[in-house]
């Protein structure tokens, strides 16, 4: 009974979303979009920065729900995902704890002696490796016997309340850093005896997270010390790999900027700590970059503009510096916003993770990083979203993560999508589109953007699109007039593919709405709960006519969607 009345209800709020979707919100009314895509103007290789991804719970990796998730990660991709988690070396028994885990890599003996453990560590990597993703090691935090102030040191964290009493001894810097650098030193080291020293080698290794704020209770030399001598650790284990840093938060705020500019200064010409030699090894160049959602008028609104603004800046600072200019840049970390521990129910805000706002908010802020990239010239490596998954909790909880309970969110399957944009990015012209200097200042307020990215290999373009408003507010359809030019010009008939994410199309979330929010769903609703989660076709698989080189396509995009058109011959 409560299924059919749940199944009522949902048919009601679709009439009505049908019903509101022919009013005018915010002042704009249904139009049509003409995008243009041209073959043969090539921007240049598109090397998938999307195919990074991170989380807090190490312990959560090698779960069952983990090991799917990690498979599923490296099944989207053509090229590896790399994979970064925090708390690789803190101090605990192992056990799973929200926005907190351990592996007790590291203890000491009664007479201060070293004692490496790598059990746990093994078994985060060698999931990483047995499913074909690459770690990206994340060094820290800081080991219970290292610290300066070792107690306490584990955190019970339930919500953001809890932050006064989340940064402990685990945030703390070394009371010897010469022990912390043969730590890092012999955790490359055993990498390269378990993994091979070929494999090792492709791996980036980060130092610390966010340095800038509570993540270290240290001052920026501090944090330098630290760098100099973890860089140094690592390029004696092995020097073909990369080290870098310094992961610090969002470069608009003026005190964030300052710190990663003092420590570029540092790597460039500042007295090592460890070696005693001007400047440090870097081979990257980390930093965060984040959004700011709120609650506007009673619904949601993302804050698009400040994520932008941190890689704005970010970028500017690198660029000043002549010697690192062209260094890979990984932001690693680059979300709508700061915390993924934080759920629906502790911040209103946070209500866009279930739908399909969030691949929506991805895919367009994943190509104006790119643009932004291409403005600065800077060379941009990677978009790290940190998101993952959590153990034990209720479905659709309203945690940043991309698969609940083993069930596959729709931000999922934006990474899905993602997977298809292979071989070089070629030119997309929308008279949906927006000036990037206008989203740095406004976001996406007034009207929605209708945009795409584009890439072509051998015989296939592939084209994301999207039609995206900062407002999860209903709205209506853009009428997409699509149209491929400069094609083979001997090629008379193209197959066509349209996948989809919308309310109705790759989205468990509604199918589990519809099912009355079951938190124990049966067999056979898990089944099609799993089903609902997977990347689905809008039509099937079709011919399409070209002529003289042309071919068109029309349909209708609804707001908060994007679709996936890919065209083979």
């Amino acid at each position: 009974m409560t299924q059919v009345l749940a199944r009522a209800i949902y048919v009601h709020r679709s009439a009505l979303f049908a019903f509101l979707a022919l009013q005018p919100f915010n002042g704009y009314a249904q139009r049509a979009v003409s995008i243009r895509v041209d073959s043969t103007k090539h921007l240049g290789s598109l090397h998938a920065p999307w195919a990074y991804f991170g989380y807090d719970e190490p312990n959560s990796t090698y779960t069952n729900n983990g090991k799917k998730l990690v498979n599923e990660l490296a099944a989207s991709s053509r090229v590896p995902v790399h994979i970064r988690t925090h708390n690789l070396l803190t101090t605990g028994n192992g056990t799973f704890g929200l926005k907190f885990g351990s592996t007790n890599v590291y203890t000491e003996d009664p007479f201060g002696r070293p004692v490496y453990n790598w059990t746990i560590v093994d078994k985060i990597l060698d999931t990483y490796l047995a499913l074909g993703a690459k770690p990206l090691v994340e060094l820290g935090f800081m080991p219970k016997a290292l610290s300066v102030q070792p107690e306490p040191y584990t955190p019970t964290f339930h919500n953001p309340s809890d932050f006064k009493n989340y940064y402990l001894g685990w945030s703390y810097p070394p009371k010897d850093y010469s022990k912390w650098g043969e730590l890092v030193y012999q955790l490359v080291k055993h990498s390269v005896n378990r993994y091979g020293r070929a494999e090792v080698e492709t791996w980036d290794w980060e130092v610390w997270n966010e340095p800038n704020v509570d993540y270290w209770h240290g001052t920026a030399q501090e944090y330098d010390k630290l760098y100099d001598y973890s860089a140094a650790a690592v390029k004696r284990a092995l020097p073909a790999t990369h080290i870098g840093g310094p992961a610090s938060t969002s470069p608009r705020n003026k005190k964030a900027a300052a710190f990663l500019q003092q420590f570029l200064e540092h790597c460039s010409s500042g007295t090592n700590y460890a070696t005693r030699t001007k400047g440090a090894p870097l081979d990257f160049v980390s930093f965060h970059a984040k959004g700011s959602p709120d609650i506007n008028g009673g619904h949601v609104r993302m804050g698009l503009s400040k994520e932008l603004e941190d890689a704005d800046q970010g970028f500017k600072i690198v660029r000043s510096f002549n010697k690192f200019q062209n260094l890979p840049v990984i932001l690693s970390e680059a979300d709508p916003e700061g915390c993924a521990a934080c759920s629906s129910k502790d911040n209103p805000a946070n209500a866009y993770r279930n739908g399909p706002l969030y691949p929506t908010y991805t895919a367009m802020a994943e190509k104006e990083l790119l643009d932004l990239a291409e403005h600065w010239r800077a060379n941009l490596q990677g978009i790290l979203t940190w998101a993952f998954e959590f153990e034990d909790k209720d479905y659709f909880a309203g945690y940043r993560d991309l698969a609940t309970n083993g069930i596959d969110k729709p931000i999922l399957n934006f990474f899905r999508m993602a997977g298809m944009l292979t071989g070089d990015r070629i030119s997309v012209q929308s008279d949906g589109a927006q000036n990037l200097d206008r989203l740095l200042e406004n976001g996406v307020r007034d009207k929605p953007v209708i945009d795409g990215l584009a890439t072509r290999r051998n015989n296939e373009i592939s084209l994301l699109l999207w039609n995206y408003l900062d407002d999860d507010a209903i709205g209506p359809d853009a009428n997409v007039e699509l149209t491929f030019s400069d094609l083979p010009a001997n090629t008379s008939r193209l197959l066509l593919r349209h996948f989809r994410i919308d309310r109705t199309h790759s989205n468990a979330y509604t199918l589990w709405k519809e099912m009355g929010s079951p938190e124990a769903p049966t067999g056979e609703e898990r089944e099609r709960l799993e089903a609902a989660g997977q990347l689905e076709l809008f039509d099937s698989p079709h011919w399409i006519n070209s002529r003289n080189g042309r071919a068109s396509v029309s349909f209708s995009l609804p707001l908060q969607a994007v679709s996936l058109v890919q065209l083979s011959w």
